[in-house]
């Protein structure tokens, strides 16, 4: 710990009197590395009263996880002779610590320099690409009940081809933000997040962030997904007695890239929309089973911000789509996930989404925990939406936030099969990732097939039919884990993007180095 650490008691002692209880509250950050211990914890059949684990709505927070030998949270007893070496591969890099109350403060970003040796030069002025980003990820605990949290980067990139053109089409940064330009073609953005968490009873946590969340065991998630940016929320989450049940709700506001026609300012506001998501979870011993509904509800139309709507605050599942209906002014989704833990190594687990009688979604996949020895996990999982699914009409109220979709990151009307492999060998890290994934692209803007959020649901067919592709990307990455408290690591990697019948500039072979901290899952696999 280091000396300026009395400077912050003050602050931690007006708060600390209302805290009582022994506990963490603060999230665990939700981010693949991290869950991927996590998920072999709680892949043991053996997990029963107070250990059980809902597995199902992320991120848990700290107090409800098996956080035994998780990154960030496992015992480390290597010894460093100096107070940098100390700083830079074991702890955090400042401390405060003093009775219950607990705070880190840790720098982190993500440097990379990269070149696509796919990428023509006469579609790009450069082949070389960089992301340089900058933050800094305070964490705390106020006392046994309170924690609280917050993180901010900001970021300057050039991107391959692919991603360059797909932020240009959608605003954002897949995950990461909306886009200003910088230096001609590289982009400016910013990325936040943080939340108090409280802990008034252990059956009841109370949430108040700007954050995301991602429903299911799958690396993709056919219902709510943190693929796209985060958002202001208000959640409970409600754990019986026994742990045998969990029940979570909470109420959200998202936003579309497209300006309001109202108002005098320079810049109006973008529209907005408010959503609704519970998640019920029921842990049966081996099996466990989640039932999910969101909604999205219409707050301005033509004649401008509609009175509000009280089945806002209704807190029951299922009750909105009884209101609704599966083709009223709302956009309702159910849904349910399944995990089966076959044994303590292998567990089983799927997903289905329906939005109305003729748009559905589902997920299956497999995942092997310590395959042939320690540290050796694999995963296998093939998404389905069908045509159409996600949609709305109008457009602005599709199953879609900030330019990106909620759930699958490439819309609707796909399929998709995933393999992993981890292997982890004392502090290096080893990941092979393919995903194969077709799907459809309407030939012209005046069509509709069915994949693309950003058009309404409005089915307009063309005599040629949609274009198919065919993605096959491969990620492949070696890290030396520097330190875990951040997930810092030394990584180089190689991403291959080919697509079938698309222009060359959609193509990639990426191969990079970079030094980062890894909090939050970044998908450049779409």
């Amino acid at each position: 710990m280091i000396p300026i650490r009395r400077s912050l008691l003050p602050l931690a002692a007006l708060l600390a009197p209302v805290l009582m209880l022994h506990g963490q509250q603060n999230n665990v950050p939700l981010e693949r590395d991290i869950y991927l211990d996590l998920d072999r914890n709680h892949a043991r059949i053996d997990t029963t009263g107070t250990r059980r684990v809902h597995t199902g709505m992320r991120p848990y927070i700290e107090s409800r996880a098996d956080l035994t030998h998780v990154m960030g949270y496992r015992p480390d007893s290597s010894r460093h002779y100096y107070w940098a070496t100390e700083k830079l591969f074991k702890e955090h890099l400042f401390i405060v610590k003093d009775g219950d109350v607990h705070l880190t403060i840790d720098p982190v970003f993500h440097f990379e320099l990269g070149q696509d040796f796919n990428d023509p030069t006469e579609f790009s002025d450069t082949t070389r690409f960089y992301h340089n980003a900058r933050g800094v990820s305070v964490r705390g605990d106020l006392g046994p009940r309170f924690s609280f949290e917050t993180t901010f980067y900001e970021n300057q990139a050039i991107y391959p081809q692919y991603l360059y053109l797909y932020s240009q089409r959608t605003g954002v940064v897949p995950g990461q933000g909306r886009i200003k330009g910088f230096k001609n073609r590289a982009y400016d953005f910013s990325w936040a997040q943080g939340n108090v968490s409280w802990s008034p009873a252990t059956w009841l946590n109370v949430q108040f962030g700007h954050g995301r969340h991602f429903v299911g065991n799958g690396y993709r998630s056919m219902l709510l997904s943190d693929n796209a940016l985060n958002y202001p929320y208000l959640k409970f989450s409600l754990l019986s007695p026994n742990g045998r049940w969990q029940y979570t709700t909470f109420h959200a506001k998202l936003n579309e890239l497209e300006r309001l026609p109202t108002g005098e300012a320079a810049e109006s506001l973008f529209y907005w929309k408010r959503m609704r998501v519970h998640h019920l979870s029921v842990d049966l011993g081996r099996v466990q089973l989640g039932l999910f509904e969101s909604t999205i509800f219409r707050n301005i139309d033509s004649a401008g911000v509609r009175p509000f709507e009280p089945m806002e605050l209704n807190p029951v599942i299922g009750l909105n789509r009884v209101v609704n209906g599966s083709d009223g002014d709302w956009t309702n989704i159910l849904g349910a996930d399944l995990k089966w833990k076959v044994t303590d190594r292998l567990l089983v687990y799927g997903q289905f989404a329906i939005q109305d009688a003729d748009r559905q979604a589902w997920q299956g996949g497999l995942r092997l925990f310590d395959l042939f020895g320690r540290d050796l996990h694999v995963q296998v999982e093939y998404n389905h939406a069908d045509p159409f699914m996600y949609q709305a009409r109008p457009a602005v109220m599709a199953h879609h936030h900030h330019g990106q979709p909620l759930a699958h990151p490439m819309g609707g009307y796909v399929d998709e099969a995933v393999v992993i492999v981890d292997h982890r060998v004392d502090r290096f890290l080893f990941r092979a990732k393919v995903n194969l994934a077709t799907y459809h692209v309407d030939g012209a803007d005046s069509l509709n097939y069915g994949s693309d959020l950003l058009k309404p649901y409005v089915p307009e067919p063309g005599p040629d039919g949609p274009v198919v592709r065919q993605l096959t990307f491969l990620d492949l990455s070696a890290s030396w884990l520097m330190n875990q408290m951040t997930n810092m690591q030394v990584q180089l990697g190689w991403r291959g993007r080919d697509l079938t019948n698309a222009p060359a500039q959609l193509q990639s072979g990426y191969l990079y180095v970079a030094w980062r901290t890894g909090l939050f899952n970044r998908y450049y696999d779409i």
